[in-house]
């Protein structure tokens, strides 16, 4: 007998609320037990401390305090990780279905104009195929999609000639592709509309009609689904890319409208049939595969900016955007020249959303009609980004990628967290952004003499970070969607990781002054004091943890304290996050791993730190480095590779030391580092490769290195 849906789905959110609340229950106890344990932690290193002050040593009393204020800002982390966790889970508790019926309803009125802006420089095509179709087959109406390729326009040899050729040729290929995809459903609805404006219609007739066309659809999308199967035509995917287009993307598809035909067929058994609900089936049919497809290269033009970074490639093309425009020839080169419309070379209307979408990104086939249908609910037009954090794609074949990908989803619970107490970040991957809260956060400035406009800012590597304060200033606020809707690639080599963790540890420090300018304007909120609680410890944090760390292991800085309650204090933290890897579908070994790898990635995130503080003392702008997407390895520069190995000896010793010392405490805290860390260097690096990266970047030219392996330095 079958089972009833309705009761299916009953079932399953009974089950999905009553985890939440056990989850809720838990993050509170070990709330509470991570406080007690800091008390009793605290009372004793103050008891230290003040002993130390008592006897006049001044020199130890400042190294006890400085080891309480490394395990104070440590704890900061973990107290923030438990409270997102609350977030989120409190979050799951008040997620409401998605009523498909009422987002649908776009299809019979007006629809909000969509454009879908996907930067790309020197990108993979195979791989900007598959964020370009995933863009173009969104479940909304009114839609554009927009390639801004960001590669020089007069490339320097022939293989960048002919990449650049072919990511010219993919939006015209995927269009054409489309057109003679829609042909047949617009004639549909053509013919249906002569029908009701004859009062002609026979809703049997219809249904009938619109289950033809849909099985029609379902046949495309089986077609799809084959293809991915076909390594031949899909042999330059990643292989866990390839299954996630096919199964979670095709496959939902395909699902979606062999649901649609069964309800239609039900239909068929009602005695009056919605006219309304067929109008509205005919008008997604036609809309399904209407997409307009383009491409826009702002380096051909003098006047727009040419800043080597994804913002000011977005900023170029959302300052035509609402105008019409006509190239000029200057001495130098071509200029852009508004004109009227008649005149017009190009004439890009203003929507009133955007998506931006990270060429090595992926959506799934609701999300932009689930964000949109947030940015249109009542009393939501001061939201100016909804989005949902992305999360890996799925199936990682390498164990490196694997516990990168780790990190990245347990960074999508911490964002949701951050929705729950109105501390939102744009994570710039993917995002709906309001045009009109683009334009209210203008600036602009002078490049190569020409005026230039700037809508999200460009200032630090992290554009999205610190464009979420300007939105805040202006009281534009931000949503996280509580569903996994987007994903993203993960680097698949320790070089590349080590160019986008290094990238995303850079700017935090420079945006500081601007949040708390933020949270202290006047008049102050209490509300403004609980969002700095996380969004300070987001900016800092890998400055503080890493230096924090890095003090620790380096220095016998508190070996003098053989309290246990630091380690029970940390117990909470650990176990938490290798329930939620486990909810993932990540191992609990996987918590060692994770840990392991943060170790290794210690001197990265310094590195990016401290291009942080060059920047802010000497006010020289970083330049966007591009996560390299290259066959084989990425190379790493010999800086790191001595420097992970020394940080590995610093262990070691410091292990040697304290067991010979009997102090077994830190004994065992270093041996434990130092395990995870060598594990890390064996697994995620390699003896062979960290050898080989030495000799590359120490003998080589860093101009022959770039040559082979992409931008690296």
């Amino acid at each position: 007998m079958p089972k009833n849906p309705i009761l299916v789905s009953e079932s399953l959110k009974y089950h999905s609320n009553q985890d939440a609340r056990n989850q809720i229950c838990l993050t509170y106890c070990f709330l509470f037990l991570t406080t007690l344990a800091n008390i009793f932690a605290f009372i004793e290193l103050f008891q230290i401390l003040i002993q130390e002050i008592l006897d006049r040593h001044l020199y130890l009393a400042v190294e006890q305090l400085a080891f309480i204020i490394i395990i104070s800002l440590l704890n900061y982390g973990n107290f923030v990780y438990q409270f997102t966790r609350l977030g989120y889970y409190k979050r799951k508790l008040k997620e409401d279905p998605t009523d498909h019926e009422k987002m649908e309803e776009m299809y019979l009125n007006n629809s909000s104009p969509l454009t879908i802006l996907v930067p790309s420089y020197k990108e993979e095509i195979d791989i900007v195929r598959e964020t370009l179709l995933s863009a173009a087959l969104q479940d909304y109406p009114d839609r554009k999609v927009v390639l801004l390729i960001d590669d020089p326009p007069i490339p320097k040899n022939f293989q960048d000639f002919e990449a650049l050729e072919k990511m010219r040729c993919l939006p015209q290929s995927l269009q054409k592709q489309f057109d003679e995809t829609k042909s047949p459903y617009e004639l549909a609805k053509e013919e249906f509309l002569k029908r009701k404006y004859t009062k002609t219609i026979n809703l049997k007739f219809e249904i009938e009609e619109l289950i033809r066309l849909y099985k029609s659809v379902t046949k495309w999308f089986q077609n799809q689904i084959q293809s991915y199967n076909d390594l031949t035509t899909k042999k330059e995917l990643p292989e866990h890319t390839r299954v996630f287009m096919r199964d979670r993307f095709f496959g939902k598809w395909l699902n979606l409208h062999l649901e649609r035909i069964q309800e239609l067929k039900n239909l068929l058994s009602e005695s009056e049939p919605s006219i309304k609900r067929i109008e509205k089936e005919y008008n997604r049919l036609a809309n399904l595969f209407a997409v307009n497809f383009s491409s826009f290269e702002r380096k051909k033009y003098l006047n727009l900016s040419h800043m080597p970074n994804k913002a000011m490639n977005l900023n170029s093309y959302i300052y035509l955007m609402g105008k019409s425009w006509k190239e000029s020839q200057e001495s130098q080169g071509t200029v852009l020249v508004r004109t009227d419309e008649k005149n017009a070379f190009l004439k890009i209307p203003a929507p009133e959303f955007l998506i931006t979408l990270d060429a090595d990104s992926l959506l799934l086939p609701d999300y932009a009609i689930k964000l949109a249908n947030v940015m249109m609910s009542p009393n939501s037009d001061r939201i100016a980004v909804a989005q949902t954090p992305y999360s890996s794609i799925p199936g990682a074949q390498t164990l490196l990628e694997k516990m990168a990908g780790a990190t990245t989803d347990i960074q999508y619970q911490i964002h949701q967290g951050f929705t729950n107490f109105g501390a939102t970040y744009w994570v710039g991957a993917n995002a709906m952004l309001r045009y009109k809260a683009l334009i209210s956060i203008k600036s602009e400035y002078e490049e190569r003499g020409y005026k230039i406009h700037r809508y999200i800012q460009d200032n630090t590597v992290i554009e999205d970070t610190e464009s979420t304060i300007d939105l805040l200033r202006l009281n534009w606020t931000l949503y996280n969607y509580p569903q996994r809707l987007a994903y993203s690639a993960t680097p698949s080599d320790f070089g590349s990781l080590l160019i986008q963790r290094r990238r995303w540890a850079n700017g935090g420090l420079i945006i500081l002054p601007k949040l708390l300018l933020y949270i202290f304007k006047k008049p102050l909120k209490i509300s403004r004091f609980i969002e700095a609680f996380f969004r300070i410890h987001y900016l800092g944090s890998i400055a503080v943890v890493n230096i924090g760390l890095l003090i620790l292991m380096g220095t016998p800085l508190g070996e003098r304290n053989d309290t246990l309650w630091i380690a029970i204090a940390a117990i909470p933290y650990f176990f938490l996050y290798g329930i939620d890897l486990v909810k993932m579908g990540y191992n609990w070994i996987d918590v060692f791993r994770v840990y392991g790898l943060n170790l290794l990635l210690i001197p990265v995130n310094l590195g990016g730190v401290f291009m942080s503080l060059n920047q802010a003392i000497t006010g020289k702008q970083i330049p966007f480095s591009r996560t390299p997407k290259v066959i084989g390895r990425t190379v790493i520069p010999a800086f790191y590779v001595i420097a992970v190995y020394s940080l590995f000896i610093q262990l070691f010793v410091g292990f040697v030391s304290n067991f010979f010392l009997k102090n077994w405490e830190f004994a065992f805290y270093y041996f434990t580092n130092a395990m995870l860390l060598g594990y890390a260097i064996l697994k995620f690096i390699g003896l062979k490769a960290s050898w080989e990266d030495i000799k590359l970047t120490l003998y080589k030219p860093k101009s022959e290195i770039g040559r082979t392996v992409g931008q690296i330095f």
